[in-house]
């Protein structure tokens, strides 16, 4: 074990992704145990073969035909009608078109990039400090992985359990949430640094933008509530994504054509390996940490340190904090859900409420680095300096963790609608 935690810093540490360092350093683990090399495959190739996981590529591809199919233009337009005219508007409208297209793409990084490329020049045009325009943009982005439907969400509830439209229907409340504090965030922010006013905007044209978005606006009503209702499964919601994102995109917005559909596809081909690769490596690194009995070993220092909910759940927090700047989403679920999901229930914790507490955690890692890809993505657009866009998405992350410790101890933002239906 030591050896095999060894390599993994070592590979990590010479820039190499965290699938191929935990993939590389299970290998070597098979190998020095004298077991043969044939369980790498079927165990990377077992941990694919899953029904629900075949909601993650259908979601991917639904949020890339909708980031490019015109939806993110339209969603940004129905946001400036409605919070435009506040200070520091495409700031505001930036956040709620966030949490909007968190409603379509279950992508942080996909969020991040369909906004970013239409807001940060807009923003730049009125005045706006880019590096302040980058960070309103990744956090923004943020919310798509805790606003359903959420790829991590889906991740979570396959390792833990979980039913996953129970996940999706608690992260609707703890998304608004969040992305209601950030709002206000923006707003002082941009009071202070006197950006301008937007237009004012009509009720006619708050109705028009309103019906011009309304068929992408429909998209996660008819997700969430298909799911619920039991009409479908979140694997075949995932479907039912792509084919509606299709048709709108091709047939009434035609903003998609065959020139652009193979890049599609192939972005979406592409995105889906990466997260699948994750997905087979990490398990390859849970059956090490299981055959070790690492998870038990760790659930007996957790108890033996504290049976308060209260307190694991702030040793919860800090750690997957820590955690979320340094390993990719997908992986972080993967790996510590195994572990730290049994231990909540064991102290009474709502295995759905943990999910939420866990994916907000990681949503912040979204916008910190080393790893924060959606800081990454808006500094490139914005063609500025990650460490020149930290400093603006202090108050920010501040904001974020006050948020997250808000709904880790008041269950019912995350339960409340849940708890509403029979």
């Amino acid at each position: 074990m030591l050896v095999l935690f060894i390599s993994i810093l070592i590979i990590l540490i010479i820039g190499a992704p965290i699938a191929v360092a935990l993939g590389m350093s299970s290998s070597l683990y098979f190998i020095m145990e004298d077991f043969s090399l044939r369980i790498i495959p079927q165990r990377m190739f077992g941990a694919t073969e899953s029904f629900p996981l075949l909601a993650v590529p259908f979601f991917i591809l639904a949020g890339n035909l909708m980031a490019h199919g015109g939806i993110s233009r339209r969603i940004i337009s129905f946001a400036n009608a409605i919070v435009g005219t506040l200070a520091g508007g495409l700031a505001l409208v930036s956040i709620v078109a966030g949490m909007i297209f968190a409603a379509i793409s279950g992508s942080g990084a996909a969020a991040t990039a369909a906004l970013a490329t239409i807001m940060i020049p807009a923003m730049s045009k009125l005045g706006y400090d880019k590096n302040f325009s980058a960070a309103v943009q990744a956090t923004a982005g943020s919310l798509g992985i805790i606003i359903p439907p959420s790829v991590p969400l889906i991740l979570y509830g396959i390792s833990a359990g979980v039913s996953v439209a129970d996940l999706f229907i608690a992260g609707i409340l703890p998304g608004i949430f969040i992305g209601f504090l950030l709002c206000v965030v923006a707003y002082i922010v941009s009071l202070k640094k006197g950006y301008k006013l937007g237009e004012s905007s009509t009720l006619k044209h708050k109705v028009t933008t309103f019906f011009d978005a309304m068929l992408a606006l429909l998209m996660p009503v008819i997700i969430l509530g298909g799911i619920y209702s039991g009409i479908f499964t979140p694997t075949e919601a995932g479907v039912i994504a792509v084919a509606y994102g299709f048709i709108i995109s091709t047939v009434i917005y035609k903003e998609v054509n065959f020139s652009n559909l193979s890049t599609i596809l192939s972005n979406s081909v592409m995105t889906s390996s990466i997260v699948m690769f994750i997905i087979a490596t990490a398990a390859l690194f849970g059956a090490i940490l299981t055959r070790e009995m690492i998870p038990q070993q760790l659930a007996e220092t957790f108890l033996a340190f504290t049976e308060n909910p209260f307190v694991f759940l702030i040793i919860c927090n800090i750690f997957l904090l820590i955690i979320g700047t340094f390993v990719e989403t997908a992986a972080a679920i993967i790996l510590l859900t195994p572990i730290l999901a049994p231990l909540a229930i064991q102290l009474g914790i709502d295995p759905t409420h943990f999910g939420i507490i866990m994916i907000m955690n990681l949503a912040i890692g979204l916008t910190t680095p080393p790893v924060g890809i959606n800081l990454y993505v808006a500094s490139n657009i914005a063609n500025t300096k990650i460490e020149s866009s930290v400093r603006y998405l202090v108050p920010f992350l501040i904001t974020s963790i006050i948020g997250l410790l808000i709904v880790s101890y008041f269950e019912g933002l995350s339960l409340f609608i849940l708890r509403l239906t029979p």
